[in-house]
């Protein structure tokens, strides 16, 4: 895998990162390579699974999506098949963007976004319902320092 991501792999992701609107022209250009040879390198990064597709960042605060919500989650439960079960539940939860499996204190960490208290009253009453939690904590983000920010490649 190393091999694959070059120097000038490495530029390339970092581009595509910041502005994936930037034609295959205008990312040759800034990478120093020709059009072919970068659109090559991209196709071999998406065999690769490196890239794993093209998204637009959206700015939630103009779509009305101003509360971000960190939920910290323990459970006594740690058989795969229930494991399989939750991570469906949660998946089926639109706001929940992020999802992780943890260590430490807690057991998952979850973000959610979405419109307001009242929302995410909602988004929690999903959450707990159905699935047996031994606690669910809410951390409420006053501001967002630094978010979707760019992998360091």
């Amino acid at each position: 895998m190393a091999n694959i991501v070059d120097h000038f792999n490495r530029k390339i992701l970092g581009i595509l990162q910041r502005d994936g609107s930037l034609s295959q022209r205008e990312m040759a250009d800034q990478v120093h390579l020709s059009a072919n040879a970068c659109w090559n390198r991209l196709q071999n990064l998406k065999k690769e699974g490196i890239i794993l597709g093209q998204t637009v960042r959206l700015n939630r605060e103009k779509l009305g999506l101003g509360l971000v919500v960190f939920v910290m989650v323990k459970t006594r439960h740690h058989s795969g098949d229930w494991l399989q079960m939750f991570r469906k539940h949660v998946s089926e939860i639109p706001e929940v963007i992020d999802f992780f499996r943890i260590g430490g204190e807690y057991d998952y960490l979850l973000k959610v976004v979405t419109k307001d208290m009242n929302s995410y009253d909602g988004v929690y009453r999903r959450l707990i319902e159905g699935v047996e939690l031994d606690s669910v904590t809410s951390n409420f983000a006053m501001e967002a320092i630094v978010e979707q920010r760019p992998l360091p490649v």
